[in-house]
């Protein structure tokens, strides 16, 4: 049995940003020999470190993933309780782009929403996806007091008075991610929902239906959570997105991640690569405050 669902993209790997297509990695192979050094990616020659050499946008003011030092972290009694109303009708497929697993919604209209929170207003569910390490003990992008986690789900969800999601990209409060950290405990029962449907997208490049089902059935109990400024954490890296990191993680079992782990970042005709470390470090805060909704 599914829980129910969320809104539909046809862009953007882990974030969720502008249409790559060449930057996807459908090229020739010729043609893909000649753009290998420009396909970013995470692997040294084309990872984290080098993403700002085609994408200035990297080295921004508002980056993210961020380490978050909760003694620094204030309660600000201002922040309101956040809410969704997910239609689970509006799921449409899962897919496997070569950098994440990615379930995509329909977001035509004003079907599966996001309210309240630090949010000036509802914003519609576009996809899900998640990042997650080599093994159990790394994975997440953001760390809380140095803690890393063994993946993180980010939720993407778009400011529907800017009209598109390529208008949203380009304002400050243009997009909004819910952020959850996945730790290793008991097994996730709805999650297993999400780990099923990754036997028929095991090689990147593969699509298949994801129907019926409701994310926020992964959502822990407590709603309690941090919120910052920052961007998208895949290229082009857009400063757009207000986040709402939630403070309780969703416990899965390490048979889970492996699961989510067997899955490859090579095509089906080539040699198989395993599609792990698909995480950015944290970026400087700098400037940026980042408060919470609890005490």
């Amino acid at each position: 049995m599914q829980c129910a669902g969320g809104s539909y993209i046809k862009t953007r790997a882990l974030g969720d940003s502008a249409p790559r297509r060449g930057r996807e990695g459908r090229s020739s192979p010729a043609r893909r020999k000649a753009t290998m050094a420009k396909e970013w990616g995470y692997a040294s020659h084309n990872g984290p470190d080098h993403w700002h050499e085609l994408f200035p946008n990297a080295k921004g003011e508002n980056q993210s993933p961020i380490e978050l030092h909760t003694k620094d972290i204030k309660h600000d009694p201002s922040l309101q309780p956040w809410s969704v109303s997910y239609d689970g009708g509006s799921a449409k497929t899962i897919l496997n782009n070569g950098k994440t697993c990615r379930v995509v919604f329909d977001d035509t209209y004003d079907r599966s929403m996001l309210r309240g929170g630090p949010l000036p207003g509802p914003y519609r569910l576009r996809q899900f996806h998640l990042h997650w390490g080599s093994s159990d003990d790394h994975g997440s992008e953001h760390t809380v007091d140095g803690v890393k986690y063994a993946a993180e789900l980010h939720l993407v969800h778009w400011n529907p008075k800017y009209n598109t999601f390529k208008e949203a990209l380009k304002q400050r409060d243009g997009i909004a991610v819910i952020g959850i950290f996945l730790k290793i405990g008991r097994e996730k029962g709805e999650f297993q929902i999400v780990l099923d449907a990754l036997e028929k997208i095991k090689t990147k490049g593969k699509e298949a239906p994801f129907t019926k089902f409701d994310p926020s059935c992964l959502f822990p109990a407590c709603r309690d959570y941090w919120t910052y400024q920052g961007s998208f954490t895949t290229p082009p890296c857009e400063e757009c997105i207000v986040w709402l990191l939630l403070k309780e993680p969703m416990t899965v079992s390490s048979d889970q991640m492996a699961k989510l782990r067997s899955l490859l970042s090579s095509a089906e005709n080539e040699p198989p690569v395993p599609l792990v470390g698909n995480w950015r470090p944290p970026q400087p805060i700098k400037n940026r405050v980042v408060r919470a909704s609890f005490k």
